[in-house]
C-alpha cells in the first residue's frame, strides 16, 4: 500500500466526513434537548439548494453560506412548530420534512434553472477549505457548549429530566427550540459544503447522508467526539472504496452501486456492534405536556 494511496485516503476521508459531522452535531444538540431529529436529510438538502442558488446568483460564498444556514433554520422551525408547539409525532414529522425538502428543491430547481437534475455550475469560490475547518470549529464549540456552560447543562437536563428542569424554574420548550434551530443551522451548513464541493446542486444530493449522520451520533453515544469518530468511520468506509476504484486502472472491483452502499453497510454493522452502555437521553422523543412551559 503506497504512501500516495494512504495520503489520498486520508484526504478523501476528511473531505467526505465534513457534511456528516456538521449534520451529526446538529442532530446531537437537538436530541440532547429531547427532540428526535430524523429530518437531518431534509435540512442538508435545503441548505445545499439555497446555498448553491444564492452563491451562484450573488457570486459570494459568504452569502451562499448564510443563505444555506438560514434555509436550514427555516425548515427546522417548521419541524419545531410541529413537534414542540403542536406535539406531533417526531418520527412522522421528520420523514414529512425530508419529503417536503426533496419536493421543494426539485420544484424550484425546475422553476429557476429549467432542469430536473442539477443547477448550473457554481464558480470556484475558494470556500471549501474554510467550510471544512468550520466542521472542526463546530465540533469544539458543541463540546464546550454541552459540557462547560450553563446553557449546555440546561439543554442536557431538558433531554434527560425535563420535570427536574421545570422544578428549578427552567423553561424546557425554549431549550428544545434552541436545539432544533441549531440543528437546522449546522445541517444547512453541511448542505452548503456539499454544493460547494461539487460546484453545483444536484437533485437528491444529500443521498442518505443525514441518516448516516444520525447513525454516527447514536454510535458516538450522543457525545460530540464520539459522533465525530463515527463520522470518520463511515467516511473512511466510503473513501476506501473510492480509492480502490480510482486506483484499479478502470477495473471495477465491485458491482455497480456498491460504492454508494458501503456507508450504509458500515452503518448497520457499527450500530449492531456498538456498546450498549451508550444510552439515549431519557426524555428523547417525549413531547411536553400541555401544562409544561
Amino acid at each position: 500500500m503506497s504512501v500516495a494511496f494512504l495520503a489520498g485516503l486520508l484526504v478523501q476521508t476528511l473531505r467526505i466526513s465534513v457534511p456528516y459531522l456538521l449534520a451529526a452535531l446538529g442532530g446531537l444538540l437537538c436530541e440532547r434537548s429531547g427532540v428526535i431529529n430524523i429530518a437531518l436529510e431534509g435540512l442538508l438538502l435545503v441548505g445545499a439548494f439555497v446555498g448553491a442558488v444564492i452563491a451562484r446568483e450573488s457570486t459570494s460564498a459568504l452569502f451562499g453560506i448564510a443563505g444555506g444556514m438560514a434555509a436550514g433554520v427555516a425548515l427546522a422551525a417548521i419541524y419545531g412548530m410541529a413537534v414542540i408547539r403542536l406535539r406531533a409525532d417526531q418520527i412522522v414529522c421528520g420523514v414529512a420534512v425530508t419529503l417536503l425538502a426533496s419536493g421543494l428543491t426539485r420544484f424550484f430547481l425546475k422553476l429557476i434553472y429549467h432542469s430536473a437534475s442539477n443547477s448550473p455550475r457554481i464558480p470556484a469560490l475558494g470556500s471549501s477549505l474554510p467550510l471544512g475547518a468550520s466542521a472542526l470549529v463546530a465540533l469544539l464549540l458543541v463540546h464546550g457548549l454541552l459540557h462547560h456552560t450553563r446553557l449546555g447543562l440546561r439543554l442536557r437536563t431538558a433531554g434527560e429530566h425535563p420535570e427536574a428542569a421545570r422544578a428549578q424554574g427552567i423553561a424546557v420548550a425554549p431549550l428544545r427550540w434552541q436545539g432544533v434551530l441549531a440543528s437546522g443551522a449546522l445541517a444547512g451548513l453541511g448542505g452548503v459544503w456539499l454544493a460547494f464541493d461539487q460546484h453545483q446542486f444536484v437533485a437528491g444530493m444529500s443521498a442518505g447522508r443525514g441518516y448516516v449522520a444520525l447513525a454516527a451520533m447514536i454510535l458516538g453515544g450522543w457525545r460530540p467526539f464520539g459522533a465525530a469518530l463515527g463520522c470518520l468511520l463511515f467516511a473512511g468506509a466510503e473513501a476506501i472504496e473510492l480509492q480502490l476504484q480510482s486506483s484499479a486502472g478502470g477495473l471495477h472491483l465491485l458491482a455497480p452501486g456498491t460504492v454508494q452502499a458501503i456507508p450504509y453497510i458500515a452503518t448497520l454493522i457499527a450500530l449492531i456492534l456498538r456498546p450498549r452502555a451508550a444510552a439515549a437521553p431519557q426524555a428523547l422523543g417525549r413531547p411536553l405536556d400541555d401544562s409544561q412551559d
